[in-house]
């Protein structure tokens, strides 16, 4: 649009902009206030009743308010998106859509709140403080090495679950698209070689889960190079996985070390692996470039030299999605008030979300489904109830089916 003499332009808007007048969330009442007699039992004087009961047994509290069907998404906007450390009321609408998505999908009610705070001892003393309203912690864009100090201290310290979703939401379902892949490519899992390119919050997350799938050679790269256990430097999280990760000693350089690699996993930045490395990687390789908007290396570049490729991105085939775990690992862990989310629940998540996809239906395109598909929350959510209720989490008994 050319220049007009004599206007100036104050704002620009679009329909992006427009659906994010006023927020994308509301709370809404579920019971109706209408006459003196609704009053006296929804407020005083017949609330002090609930009060009473809830005050001689707290455990009523998950059936008597809103504790039994919330989640508090948590984040002091220090990495949201691929915007980086943008503040607490930058990071708002990404909240909000996280709270939307949860209600849309699994019909969780999720809040946003965002801190005005980087300390990992205020976030901690805060999120214990209004522990008691909810049923469940999502942290979300909170920076590495402090996320792992954080979830690991709440985790500790609260009787409900904690959820980092950008550590355990994307290595659910990275592990997913994995266990699929490797049908497609008919390689094991306990056979292959890993590459993870990118040691932040995701990247361990992934590791740790491929782990316990019961991948054993898995070399992770840092911008430095191959993480390792005599290398300096490293952090106590990173040190940990360094020890468990590498078994044959690998050095130097994530595109040095993709020579003869079955799989990669990107959870890094644009341009963090060249096209030359993938093309040196086996036969049939699996490439997941998860960055976005960006990836790695870009499907047009080295979708022909690969048997699978899988992006961040939902205008290619094969979207990584974090939606199609957490909304349904929260409505599982709510079901049975669990008082954690553990290693078998997100096990059991992974393996709901890949079961989705029939033998019938599996192919290089298709190894993960659509965020749209209505099965994969009810699956998931199942999988989770019944893995917490096995392994001695949940608070009440797991439903007896979908």
């Amino acid at each position: 649009m050319g220049a007009l003499d004599g206007v100036t332009v104050e704002r620009v808007s679009d329909r992006t902009f427009l659906m994010h007048l006023g927020g994308k969330i509301e709370v809404n009442a579920t019971v109706p206030v209408k006459t003196r007699d609704d009053l006296s039992m929804a407020y005083t004087p017949g609330v002090a009743r609930v009060s009473s009961a809830i005050h001689d047994d707290p455990e009523k509290a998950w059936s008597l308010t809103i504790k039994g069907n919330t989640v508090a998404v948590i984040s002091d906007g220090t990495a949201v998106l691929g915007l980086g450390d943008i503040g607490p009321e930058a990071a708002m609408p990404v909240m909000e859509g996280k709270a939307l998505l949860f209600k849309e999908f699994a019909g969780v009610d999720a809040f946003p709140l965002c801190l005005a705070t980087k300390d990992p001892d205020g976030i901690v003393a805060f999120v214990r403080a209004v522990a008691p309203t909810f049923g469940a912690i999502n942290l979300e864009d909170i920076s590495a090495p402090r996320c792992f100090e954080i979830e690991r201290r709440l985790r500790a310290e609260l009787k409900i679950p904690v959820f980092h979703d950008d550590q355990h939401g994307t290595a659910i379902v990275l592990l997913a698209a994995l266990m699929n892949a490797l049908r497609v490519v008919e390689k094991r899992a306990e056979e292959v070689k890993v590459v993870v390119v990118g040691a932040g919050a995701a990247g361990v997350a992934c590791t740790e889960i491929m782990l316990a799938h019961g991948v054993r050679n898995i070399i992770v790269c840092d911008v430095e190079g191959a993480l390792d256990p005599g290398r300096p430097g490293l952090d106590p999280v990173r040190r940990a996985l360094a020890a468990r990760t590498n078994p044959t000693g690998g050095r130097g350089m994530a595109n040095d070390l993709l020579a003869g690699a079955d799989v990669l996993v990107g959870v890094s930045g644009p341009g963090a692996v060249s096209k030359a490395a993938v093309r040196s990687m086996a036969a049939r390789p699996v490439v997941f470039a998860m960055a976005n908007p960006e990836p790695e290396v870009r499907v047009e570049e080295v979708g022909d030299d690969v048997a699978i490729m899988a992006t961040g991105r939902s205008d290619y085939p094969n979207q990584i999605n974090n939606v199609l775990a957490f909304p349904g690992v929260f409505r599982g862990a709510l079901d049975v008030r669990a008082r954690t989310i553990n290693e078998e629940m997100k096990l059991a998540a992974a393996q709901a979300i890949a079961g989705v996809i029939g033998d019938d239906e599996l192919h290089a395109d298709y190894i993960i489904p659509s965020v749209f598909n209505r099965d994969v929350v009810k699956a998931v959510a199942f999988a989770v109830s019944r893995a917490a209720e096995a392994s001695g989490v949940a608070r009440r008994p797991a439903p007896a089916s979908t």
